[in-house]
């Protein structure tokens, strides 16, 4: 079921299909997005006929509160325990991340700082398709309520009838939300870019979605902050033959059940391992009620790697920078130091990726395409931001701004340079009617 690579074709294989372009698709986004812009609601309810097959006219974009009773209802308790238990693990992991401001004071007087806060308002699209995603409303907007952010909404396709997902509902309450908008595709994302008279405009959009969620996310940005550009889903996993090839089968398959979702065997116990994972594949999907999308994914995007040394697999797992990295070794620990580029890592025969999409506490919006050589998962960063904080004494002011004038003047910005000069002609102390506070500096 897996098709055996050799690694430099895989890996040129990858290039090629990581820099595809799709320019009807960002021609149809960019439409949506310039009728989101003009026209507001108007637009999100006829997209949402057209996309969706949904007529909200009657009932309103926004989800209502009998609507959030009806959804804690419906839902068993089984299912708010898990909830909880997903809750308060990602809660419990975010908080340790949050970043406090700080201030130090030179020997000259200068006080110098940081200031972080939240951005006000964030928006989290979830996908709606084939499945309600809540883990992924969980893994976005949890990390946004620890950052402080005021507040959170979620952007989400309805069903045929116009509703959204119980289970969807009951866990946006649970996560801190403060509305759900029935809107999915490019149209949310420029709703929540834009702002309409329903939807409010964001700071920060966050969350996964298709090629035109992330083409609109790309367009949008400048205007409104975004967390990344998420592709497809990847899972990686490391074998060295210590673990029991059903259980990595199952763990492949958890990940081509999505659509166009990748999945990437490396292995140094040869080819004979891959002939055993890949049979436990094709068991195991037939007893799958997604076996058709597994299937294509496999088939597309399955690859197995056969490789010398735990070293060579490192250096593919480095130059792949999967999304999802499985460590399915003796000794997990001792391989961690060589991953310098992946964006979750899971260790050991105990950890499938699977628990990291639900529980375990990270986020499970991740970095994909590569792109975790230099991006991370969504986390509270994702939705803060810092401000310089500088306060200069007279007396520091008067022993460094000639420098700064000298630089200034260096490159031709004379008005940079007057706005020193003219303090440092003054004579000592606030100009009279100035304003300035009695007491002088901070901290007097």
């Amino acid at each position: 079921m897996l098709k055996v690579w050799e690694p430099q074709a895989f890996l040129e294989f990858l290039s090629r299909r990581r820099t595809e372009f799709y320019p009807d698709i960002e021609a149809q986004v960019r439409a949506i997005l310039e009728r989101v812009r003009r026209e507001g609601d108007a637009a999100l309810y006829a997209l949402t006929r057209q996309f969706d097959g949904a007529d909200l006219e009657a009932t309103g974009l926004r989800v209502t509160e009998a609507e959030y009773r009806e959804a804690e209802a419906a839902v068993t308790d089984e299912f708010r325990a898990a909830l909880q238990v997903a809750v308060d693990n990602i809660t419990a992991f975010h908080r340790p991340q949050v970043p406090a401001s700080w201030f130090m004071t030179r020997p000259d007087g200068t006080i110098m700082g940081q200031q972080v806060t939240a951005v006000d308002r964030a928006g989290v699209y979830v996908p709606g398709g084939s499945a309600p995603l809540f883990s992924c409303l969980l893994m976005t907007a949890i990390p946004a309520v620890v950052a402080g952010v005021r507040e959170v909404i979620v952007c989400t396709p309805p069903d045929r009838s116009g509703k959204i997902d119980p289970h969807m509902l009951v866990a946006a309450r649970a996560a801190g939300v403060k509305d759900v908008y029935k809107v999915g595709g490019a149209q949310a994302i420029g709703a929540m870019a834009y702002g309409t008279a329903t939807v409010p405009r964001v700071d920060t959009i966050a969350g996964p979605g298709n090629y035109y969620v992330t083409l609109a996310k790309k367009l949008v940005f400048g205007p409104v902050g975004i967390d990344m550009l998420a592709g497809p889903t990847e899972v990686l996993a490391v074998d060295d033959g210590s673990a029991d090839p059903e259980w990595l089968a199952a763990d492949l398959l958890s990940q081509a059940e999505h659509p166009n979702g990748m999945v990437i065997l490396v292995t140094v116990a040869g080819e004979q391992r891959v002939a055993a994972i890949g049979t436990a594949m094709e068991r195991q999907t037939e007893a799958l009620p997604r076996a058709e999308t597994i299937r294509q994914s496999v088939a597309e995007l399955g690859a197995a790697l056969v490789v010398g040394s735990l070293e060579e697999a490192a250096d593919l797992v480095n130059a792949v920078g999967p999304e999802h990295l499985e460590v399915n070794l003796a000794d997990p620990w001792a391989f961690l130091p060589m991953v310098r580029h992946a964006g979750s890592i899971f260790m050991g025969r105990w950890t499938p990726e699977a628990i990291g999409d639900y529980i375990a506490g990270p986020s499970n919006v991740i970095p994909t395409e590569g792109t975790a050589r230099y991006a991370s998962p969504v986390n509270v960063e994702t939705f803060i931001k810092r401000s310089a904080v500088t306060c200069y004494s007279e007396a520091a002011f008067r022993a460094q701004a000639p420098h700064a004038v000298r630089l200034a003047l260096t490159e031709e910005l004379q008005a940079h340079a007057a706005s020193m000069q003219i303090r440092l002609k003054a004579q000592d102390g606030p100009a009279p009617g100035s304003g300035a506070r009695a007491g002088g500096e901070r901290g007097r």
